[in-house]
């Protein structure tokens, strides 16, 4: 995933300010002006690292010199240094909170993920784990990175990356084929059509109205079976993916994915991340 430097920064800064608000009145107080310091970021756990590159663009946004000793995709250990910086110590002590909840949440998400996928893999399906739009407002770019990081698909980003119908929009226009029909011809090529169905019923409207994904929504095990059984009686199954959303933990996945879905996609691996421990500590005050 790519997102030009400066609009990335702008980003990152307004989290900044957010945090600063009129000013960091401790830091202020406390540290004399002109005071250089030097400091690390230390991981206190295992886990997958995210995030790196947008630390060290706010370190760098605000002056400071900022070197890493791990990259972004790469794995910690307790105790690792993943972050050298040096410069103005009000600078690095006003940001240090910004930097920590991003690189620590950004790492769980991509930890969280790699497990997942690790865990599909290491038994040998094809099943391929996927993010949900149940992200942090104003975070979305950064958790679905960090979900790429961890070799996950990021699922659409954006209400205009994909037709999705869902349930409230069969609600309104009546039923699965009116709302695939409309979608089909309102839509570019360019744009796949998916459709969130809740019965067996629903996914044969859905795939004889040309879906390109059924999205099998809160379904049980044992009926994701039968439903893809049942599709690829009828000739269905070749045609569309099939992805399965609703109720998936780390204890079931093996499970949906021993039904030979395409996806899984998850929302606690955004909504309900575990942060990766990680500390700021000051090492050196240089001069004053």
């Amino acid at each position: 995933m790519f997102m030009p430097k400066r609009i990335l920064e702008k980003k990152l800064r307004r989290f900044l300010k957010e945090d600063i608000g009129q000013g960091d009145i401790t830091t202020f107080a406390t540290i004399p002006s002109n005071t250089i310091a030097e400091a690390k970021i230390v991981a206190k756990e295992d886990g997958l690292m995210a995030g790196i590159e947008e630390t060290m663009i706010l370190c760098e946004s605000l002056g400071l010199q900022c070197k890493a000793s791990i990259l972004d995709g790469h794995r910690v250990k307790p105790n690792d240094i993943v972050l050298h910086i040096m410069g103005d110590a009000r600078a690095i002590l006003s940001a240090e909170r910004t930097l920590l909840n991003l690189l620590s949440r950004m790492s769980g998400i991509a930890t969280a993920t790699k497990h997942m996928v690790d865990k599909i893999k290491d038994h040998g399906y094809d099943t391929r784990v996927a993010a949900t739009r149940k992200v942090a407002p104003g975070l979305g770019y950064f958790d679905k990175k960090a979900v790429y990081l961890g070799k996950g698909d990021p699922h659409r980003s954006g209400l205009n990356d994909l037709m999705l119908i869902k349930d409230n929009h069969i609600r309104i226009v009546g039923s699965v084929r009116n709302a695939t029909k409309l979608a089909r011809n309102a839509t570019s090529f360019t744009k796949k059509i998916e459709v969130e169905v809740t019965s067996l019923k629903e996914a044969f409207e859905a795939a004889e109205s040309g879906a390109d994904i059924i999205m099998l929504d809160n379904f049980s095990v044992a009926k994701v079976r039968d439903t893809i059984q049942e599709l690829t009686k009828n000739g269905f199954r070749s045609k569309m993916i099939v992805e399965v959303s609703g109720g998936i933990t780390e204890d079931n996945i093996l499970e949906y994915a021993e039904t030979n879905v395409d996806i899984v996609s998850i929302g606690a691996i955004t909504h309900s991340v575990a942060s990766l421990d990680m500390s700021l500590e000051i090492t050196k005050t240089i001069s004053s």
